[in-house]
């Protein structure tokens, strides 16, 4: 059903690559054995292309097992957003970004805490370690919701 999913945040440094990692690590956890595996990205709607990720995430999703491997922020653009089958947002307000990017977006982005009242995941870039850990803590659990009805 889905082959490539986007997940979106602002700088593409914290929550979306946080996300997307949780996504592939977690997969496999829930998905059936005849499921294909789903390929998940990340942009940012305001990134600049080439940044790493934020370190404090990437250490807090070590600490849970979650290899962030290599990561480069990049910016999203209309071409992402065609290629992805699913287009996952980190606060609702995104999903008119982006939409307004790309039109014909409209019906495959959804907040990534859609089944969650709609929850925005906020931005924890550059605060406290505890609202990092706040923000992980939601997202693996917003990944696992997904995770569990598009697997």
């Amino acid at each position: 059903m889905f082959a490539n999913v986007l997940i979106v945040c602002h700088a593409n440094v914290c929550r979306s690559p946080a996300a997307e990692m949780l996504f592939k690590s977690r997969q496999r956890a829930v998905s059936r054995p005849s499921s294909a595996p789903i390929a998940f990205h990340s942009a940012g709607l305001r990134a600049m292309d080439g940044h790493g990720m934020d370190p404090v995430m990437r250490r807090l999703l070590a600490e849970q097992g979650v290899a962030s491997g290599i990561h480069y922020s990049r910016r999203l653009n209309r071409n992402l957003v065609r290629s992805a089958d699913l287009v996952l947002v980190t606060e609702r307000a995104q999903v008119g970004a982006v939409e307004a990017l790309d039109p014909a977006a409209r019906g495959k982005v959804y907040p990534l805490g859609k089944w969650e009242a709609d929850s925005d995941v906020a931005d924890p870039h550059g605060c406290a370690e505890t609202a990092y850990r706040e923000s992980l803590v939601l997202i693996e659990h917003l990944v696992m919701g997904w995770l569990k009805k598009i697997c």
